[in-house]
């Protein structure tokens, strides 16, 4: 249960911060922080056993058709990012709460970090794939809702809408490539997928399920040619940005590289399609870092340059690279934290990020300035710092391709060349804020720049000692953490390897002093020959590629909807028609019509002659559909011999649903009748001729259809829903057994649809501008004496009756629905004798109230059955004898159909009564 905490407890922060008050903050703060604190101590109690060498799982039925559970699952390297994530997100909490200036609304702020944080350890914690999906596509949109936070901004929302499309995008295509994973191992279950590394390799859908997987792990972590979204990204937040780009949301997608590694990994399509985008991304970035003029723009290209370093180690397929990346992967997070954080603090401190505007800090902000240069220090992989340890460990694996020909010199070059453009950014970075231009020069920026609030930097301090404590002691500090999760990661024993800040005179030492030496000599070049403050390096615009695409589809779509959206029901009815028509053509042309044959059966001349009534109706309502009261009356004809007919089939419960659907149907259409001239214009005869042949194609199609299934032979489901009707949902009526019982999650998305649409329709109307009427009203008499004492003698009878009816459902004919109808055309009887007052005067509660009661019921009782230890609305039944009344059969049921039964009554009258409404309105 420990673990089930862990995992859902951010989420249940999340919740409790949404009913904050904004200007809580101190309140905020410490409930975030506190939530997060009990989930380290929660995953912490598990670390002995990890270091034992156990996985811990923890895990409930969930989908068992397909497999899958709701479950977690902690190894080594699921401990380390959930450590990750947590520990940096902790610092995150205390430092937002001195960033975020007053007036921000904090309570949401800490409610969508939280839930972001949530998602993020689902991620790591799931132990199947499609659960892991499920947490990345939340991922995905938290971090669009705290990207785009400060909504009132442009960039805010651009940045936000890009990163949302994108991976979003990828997340689609990462779906894709599991469900081709599950059909090729047969399991989604984690442990069973990692251990079918050779069976997936062999299969034919690997390099499929390869490159969809990629896709989504390279649209993540901002990998070539999907970069551009990070740094559009920056208009976030400060602290989400410290967050989610340099800790958590693009490390989403080398997690994903880590822990499929043991499946995918082990081919030569892995290593030429990870590490040739690896090396794309290591390059584009550390380049267009240099050059870059805002704080958080050079930060955003230096994260994407150490993204495409983690993905190329992985790339190179080799155990001790595998190391380095997870190794690179916490040291990247420490100091691109702290730096991050200390850009925002200069930020809230000097009103400004751009390097242009920034002068000589250092004299101002001395404790700021040496705990940013320390961090960029480490990012520039200066001995004795974390930074370093990867850096030389990243440089001896590409030395290591000898059997990879040309790339056995050509990628030791590039990792050098990469180094020396970190060094160099990271050289711009403190020597433009913190030693250019002069001290006097700083009341030119637009505020006047001091340290910040203490406890604002002590998430920098604790990040920065980290990296030295590393850097300097890694075998005491992070080499039993990184041993775990590099063992989880490489699936199988690893080599030996040691940590240590020394490894003798080596090349990959020298490779590190060219990259230090000759990043130091490019800036000072650059720096005296260059100005970097007007130089505007311009490449290929990703993100202007990304608007134009986004432009051309929207006005693609606008074309499009000029064509068919024109206002008029008729062309929307006649394309959905010609649609309906041409898929139900395509398998005829395809294989031909072929019925059964299977002997028809004649019916009583009664019955034919009632049928005949109804065709005859129904034809002559489309003959006389411009006389629109004499066609919706011979409507009213056609649907009630459909009931009748129901009646004849031995449906009752249909049959009474037909008849209450076409008495509610009637008022709606005389209702609308209300607002329309008596009679429709004349149409052109070719347009009535293109309507009756599209007709009788439609009306024709459907009969062959019929016919078609009529004439084979069927096996029917009826026969088990009959027999079990009783013995497993205690009622006889077998109809509403399946609605509440067999198939009530059904009836519970359906009952939330049709509430959903009375709310709707509620909204239009209410919003809605009537045009003047086009014909005389009605009588000045809008309530004649007869109906109204005939309404008031109907009003109780059908109140008894839809109790009767709701009472009865399980056993006989009725039911929440069918009772709802009676009640609900009853009330809208009286509004039409009486009038709204009277209706308003006597039902001192909305019907929206109704639809939410009877949601909230039908919802309950399903959840009821969990407290029993039985899946979502699971029924029961029981036979209490109770004194003078004996044996009383009950259902659980029951309450649902109840819930049905408020549901149809609110939502009818909600619809119906708002049309109502707004034409007495108009009529006064």
């Amino acid at each position: 249960m420990s673990l089930l905490a862990a995992a859902l407890l951010p989420f249940l922060g999340a919740g409790l911060l949404a009913g904050q008050a904004n200007n809580a903050r101190d309140r905020c703060a410490w409930l975030a922080g506190a939530v997060v604190a009990i989930t380290i101590g929660l995953l912490g109690s598990m670390a002995p056993a990890i270091a034992d060498g156990n996985i811990v799982r923890a895990s409930w039925s969930w989908l068992p058709s397909i497999g899958v559970n709701f479950g977690f699952r902690v190894d080594g390297l699921a401990l380390l990012f959930a450590g990750l994530v947590l520990g940096i997100g902790l610092v995150i909490v205390l430092y937002a709460r001195y960033y975020l200036a007053e007036g921000e609304p904090i309570a949401r702020f800490y409610a969508l970090l939280l839930l972001f944080m949530g998602a993020m350890q689902g991620v790591v914690l799931a132990d199947n794939l499609i659960l892991l999906v499920i947490f990345w596509e939340l991922t995905g949109l938290s971090s669009f809702l705290l990207i785009g936070f400060w909504s009132r901004r442009a960039d805010a929302r651009q940045g936000a809408r890009m990163a949302l499309t994108l991976t979003g995008g990828g997340g689609l295509a990462l779906l894709a490539g599991v469900v081709l994973i599950g059909e090729a191992v047969g399991s989604y279950d984690l442990d069973a997928v990692l251990a079918a590394g050779p069976v997936m390799r062999a299969h034919p859908y690997y390099l499929p399920a390869l490159v969809l997987v990629l896709l989504g792990a390279f649209t993540k972590s901002a990998q070539f040619p999907f970069h551009f979204w990070l740094p559009q990204a920056m208009a976030a937040p400060t602290p989400v940005s410290a967050y989610l780009h340099s800790a958590t949301l693009v490390k989403a997608g080398v997690f994903l590289l880590a822990r499929l590694y043991p499946l995918l990994g082990g081919s030569d399509a892995w290593f030429y399609l990870v590490s040739g985008a690896g090396v794309a991304t290591l390059l584009l970035g550390a380049v267009l870092a240099l050059f870059q003029h805002d704080l958080k723009g050079l930060l955003a290209y230096s994260t994407i340059s150490h993204l495409g370093l983690i993905t190329l180690l992985f790339g190179l397929d080799r155990p001790l690279a595998v190391v380095a990346g997870v190794f690179h992967i916490i040291n990247h997070a420490t100091f691109k934290a702290s730096l991050f954080m200390a850009a925002g603090i200069i930020d809230h401190e000097c009103g400004t990020r751009d390097m242009r505007r920034l002068h000589h800090l250092y004299r101002y902000m001395p404790y700021t300035a040496t705990l940013a240069m320390t961090a960029a220090a480490a990012m520039a992989g200066v001995p004795l710092l974390n930074g370093f340890l990867s850096k030389e460990m990243f440089f001896a694996e590409t030395l290591l391709l000898g059997e990879r020909g040309a790339l056995a010199w050509a990628l030791p070059v590039v990792a050098t060349v990469a180094g020396l453009f970190s060094v160099a950014y990271s050289v711009r970075f403190i020597h433009d804020v913190f030693f250019n231009g002069r001290a006097g020069e700083a009341a030119d920026m637009p505020g006047m720049p001091h340290e910040p609030p203490r406890w604002m930097r002590v998430p920098v301090e604790l990040l920065v000692l980290l990296c030295l404590l590393v850097g300097i002691l890694p075998g005491l500090t992070v080499a039993p953490l990184l041993h775990l999760a590099a063992s989880a990661a490489y699936g199988s024993e690893l080599p030996h390897y040691n940590l240590a800040v020394w490894h003798g005179l080596n090349l990959p030492l020298l490779m590190s002093i060219v990259a230090l030496a000759g990043g130091v000599a490019a800036y000072l070049a650059l720096h005296r020959w260059v100005n970097l403050h007007t130089l505007e390096l311009t490449a290929y615009s990703g993100a202007a590629a990304f608007e134009r695409l986004l432009a051309g589809l929207l006005a693609g779509a606008r074309r499009v909807t000029r064509r068919l959206d024109d206002g008029r029901l008729g062309r929307y009815m006649l394309l959905l028609l010609l649609a309906a028509i041409a898929a139900g053509a395509w398998p005829l042309w395809r294989f031909g019509y072929q019925p059964g044959d299977v002997p028809g059966q004649t019916s009583p001349p009664i019955v034919a002659a009632i049928w005949l009534v109804g065709l005859v109706a129904a034809v002559a309502a489309t003959v006389l559909h411009r006389q629109r009261l004499a066609a919706v009356i011979l409507l009213g004809i056609a649907g009630l011999v459909v009931g009748l007919a129901f009646v004849y089939l031995s449906a009752p419960d249909l049959a009474l649903t037909q008849i209450l659907v076409e008495m509610a149907s009637l008022i709606l259409l005389l209702l609308a009748l209300g607002r329309l001239p008596a009679g429709a214009p004349a149409e052109p005869l070719a347009r009535r001729l293109r309507d009756a042949a599209v007709g009788l194609l439609a009306g024709g199609g459907v009969a062959a259809l019929l016919y078609g299934v009529l004439t084979r032979p069927t096996v029917s489901i009826s026969d088990y829903f009959l027999s079990q009707a009783y013995p497993l949902g205690g009622g006889r009526n077998a109809v509403n057994v399946i609605i509440v019982d067999f198939r009530g999650f059904d009836t519970l998305g359906e009952i939330g649809v049709l509430g959903l649409a009375a709310l709707i329709i509620y909204a239009v109307l209410r919003r809605l501008s009537w045009a003047p009427r086009t014909q005389a009203g009605l009588a000045a008499d809008r309530h004649p004496l007869l109906l109204t004492l005939l309404s008031g003698l109907l009003l109780p009878l059908a109140t008894v009756v839809a109790v009767f009816l709701l009472l009865r459902g399980h056993n006989l004919p009725g039911g929440g629905f069918i009772a709802g109808l009676v009640l609900a055309l009853a009330l809208l009887v009286q509004y039409l004798a009486r009038g709204r007052a009277w209706v308003d005067a006597r039902l001192h509660t909305g019907f929206e109230l109704w639809i939410a009661a009877g949601l909230l019921l039908a919802g309950l009782t399903g959840v009821a059955a969990w407290l029993f230890g039985h899946p979502f609305l699971t029924s029961t039944t029981g036979h209490p004898v109770l004194p003078l009344l004996g044996e009383l059969p009950l259902a659980s049921a029951m309450a649902f159909d109840l819930g049905v039964f408020a549901v149809v009554v609110g939502a009818t009258l909600l619809a119906l009564l708002s049309l109502a409404r707004r034409q007495g309105r108009e009529a006064c």
